[in-house]
């Protein structure tokens, strides 16, 4: 179990910010969680959620949510052909994904929070 939790590790980030334990100690993600908040920042970081914001034809929006399959597929820890991005609302996209060692992993990206 300790071998699992930590091949994939990192400190857990809460609403764009670093989370404390009660000992102001960073707390950590591991395994299928730690995957789906590298996904959220992948998209993050890639621009594509600002790229998102800008778009108002839905064709191209669409061509957006397939760029953001194609990027998160990248990822080699993750099934291809498993990535699913539902919109959810305006504002709320929710990204579901098989990963090859841990099963499901779900993430949502809330594109206005995400750009300010």
């Amino acid at each position: 179990m300790i071998a699992e939790l930590s091949r994939y590790s990192d400190l857990l980030i809460v609403d764009g910010s670093l989370s404390l334990d009660v000992g102001a100690q960073p707390e950590l993600t591991h395994t299928r969680a730690s995957i789906a908040q590298d996904v959220k920042h992948m998209l993050m970081a890639s621009g594509l959620v600002t790229k998102l914001l800008a778009q108002r034809s839905p064709t191209m929006r669409n061509d957006v949510y397939t760029e953001m399959e194609l990027l998160i597929e990248t990822d080699m820890r993750l099934v291809p052909g498993s990535i699913d991005v539902d919109i959810q609302s305006a504002e709320l996209i929710a990204i579901t994904a098989t990963t090859y060692e841990f099963g499901n992993i779900k993430t949502e990206v809330n594109y206005v929070s995400a750009t300010g």
